[in-house]
């Protein structure tokens, strides 16, 4: 097999976004309208850990809020004032903060964005085998099972068709 050499450098911004704008079931992947990500550690054959460039228009969120059992995830903000929502409440975030979310701590989070201007941040997350993600405010599981992620219901019914 012949192996695709990877680039030393790249301008962040000109990465194509990615396909698939999110890999959750329906209904939950609609939610995800006005998230663009740039997958920028797949660019160099990253294997350990993601890097992706993220932008949320106006009114959009970052991922439902969630807290995984096995990866440790990072979040810079590069333009833009995301709210940080966590167990804890609301954070303004604003550029050059920064937040960090330690696996197994089981505090939920997510961005969203409350303003009319895009955000911008840097998120990087290991790509922990067996991760599990917990979504306290929707009916969803998601787990790690090779490099893809499957859903289900709390209760364990699969995804199926959108149900």
């Amino acid at each position: 097999m012949i192996e695709t050499p990877q680039p030393a450098a790249v301008v962040a911004e000109q990465v194509p976004p990615r396909d698939t704008p999110s890999s959750y079931p329906e209904p939950f992947a609609s939610r995800m309208a006005g998230r663009t990500k740039r997958a920028l550690g797949t660019v160099f054959g990253l294997t350990q850990f993601g890097v992706n460039l993220t932008e949320l228009a106006p009114g959009a969120v970052s991922a439902l809020r969630h807290a995984h059992s096995h990866q440790d995830e990072f979040v810079y903000v590069l333009q833009g004032r995301p709210v940080l929502r966590t167990d804890a409440g609301e954070t303004p975030l604003a550029p050059g903060m920064c937040a960090g979310f330690r696996a197994g701590s089981g505090n939920a989070h997510q961005l969203h964005n409350p303003t009319d201007e895009t955000v911008v941040y840097l998120e990087i997350g290991d790509r922990s085998p067996g991760d599990r993600v917990h979504y306290p405010d929707d009916d969803l599981v998601a787990v790690r099972v090779g490099e893809r992620w499957v859903f289900t219901h709390r209760d364990g019914r699969p995804y199926a068709d959108g149900a």
